[in-house]
């Protein structure tokens, strides 16, 4: 019934379109359920205070950090330095992605 390109997933890049962050890059660092997901960015929302956020006010980048991903996989858990620099590579290389939109 999900659509998969819309559907989240951990490591996922995503805008956040509502809410005091407004235009900012997090990534989804946990699934709760079909509406909301946890996201951090490793400098202002570390990983220890992930912030809850509905998907409505969340915009999905098509990126995935495949480094806080297999970071998931292996141990579990993520570093603050890994979303920090997941997101520091992905503006550097595909912030492409985000200038589609207008």
């Amino acid at each position: 019934m999900q659509d998969s390109g819309s559907s989240p997933e951990i490591g996922q890049v995503v805008l956040i379109t509502k809410g005091r962050d407004q235009g900012q890059l997090g990534i989804i660092v946990e699934l709760i359920d079909d509406r909301f997901v946890k996201i951090a960015d490793g400098d202002k929302r570390k990983v220890d205070r992930m912030k809850k956020k509905n998907m409505n006010h969340l915009e999905l980048v098509d990126y995935i950090a495949d480094e806080v991903k297999s970071s998931f996989v292996e141990t579990g858990r993520v570093t603050n330095g890994k979303l920090r620099y997941a997101l520091t590579n992905f503006l550097e290389h595909h912030s492409d992605l985000l200038k589609e939109g207008e």
